[in-house]
């Protein structure tokens, strides 16, 4: 498994235009890619110009290669270049200290 937190500070007169990007990009990693297992877009209460990306994908291979070759994140990261302010994108990578619990835990709450 490979976690990623994002943190994204949006510019203000592009909030908009970065919703629709991200709600297609995180939509379409879930339904196009068997490797993601999570993409979750959180706004942070305080600042509504800051965004949290939370991801999970199966392991590095799902993440660095299959979703960064897609179409859909191609898309994304040309609206981004233009949404997102100079040092306003921070990647945290991580792996979850109880793998082998994430799919079993979902699997039995089903």
């Amino acid at each position: 498994m490979l976690t990623l937190f994002v943190s994204l500070q949006v510019r203000p007169d592009q909030i908009d235009r970065f919703l629709v990007a991200i709600e297609a990009n995180a939509a379409a990693s879930l339904r196009d890619e068997p490797g993601c297992v999570r993409f979750d877009v959180h706004r942070v209460a305080d600042d509504p110009c800051r965004f949290l990306l939370y991801e999970i994908y199966r392991d590095e291979k799902a993440f660095y290669q299959d979703h960064r070759a897609t179409p859909h994140y191609a898309a994304w990261r040309e609206v981004a270049a233009e949404c997102i302010e100079e040092g306003g994108h921070v990647n945290t990578f991580a792996v979850p200290v109880f793998p082998q619990t994430l799919p079993e835990m979902q699997e039995a709450r089903s």
